[in-house]
């Protein structure tokens, strides 16, 4: 047969080997394809990501400075009512205890979200595995 044949989705005349052969090698091509396209997808979203990520950071760095520029204006305006140095440490005492707070919140948090596991997603899996050996009464 001629290579145009191999290549097109006439099936007359060909044996059943020949289109298990084509089908074969059909399925690694749209593999292939499949992934090229992935990798191109996940470099242009890493591009993204990566300036994304540079401005994030530079964001989180201006609004630190935002922060303490705050922090030095309310010291300075309580410096008004009390001397400079209680001030101070009222500013520092109260960031301290906002600071407490938030770590135990976090910690909590952070508890509740371990072991790192897909749960739902792996109870997702052993079911899709399950119905493909045909299990489908036991899930």
């Amino acid at each position: 047969m001629s290579e145009e044949v191999r290549g097109s989705t006439a099936v007359e005349g060909r044996s059943v080997a020949q289109l298990v052969q084509d089908a074969s090698e059909q399925m690694r091509r749209l593999v292939r394809d499949e992934l090229r396209l992935a990798t191109s997808e996940l470099k242009e979203k890493g591009k993204h990501a990566g300036v994304g990520a540079g401005l994030a950071g530079a964001a989180g760095i201006v609004a630190v400075f935002g922060g303490a520029t705050l922090i030095a204006a309310a010291v300075l305006a309580l410096a008004l009512v009390v001397p400079a140095w209680l001030s101070a440490l009222l500013i520092g005492a109260a960031l301290l205890v906002i600071g407490g707070i938030a770590a135990m919140v976090g910690g909590k948090q952070l508890k509740s979200a371990t072991p790192p596991v897909p749960e739902e997603a792996a109870a997702g899996v052993k079911k899709d595995v399950s119905a493909m050996r045909g299990d489908y009464g036991h899930g």
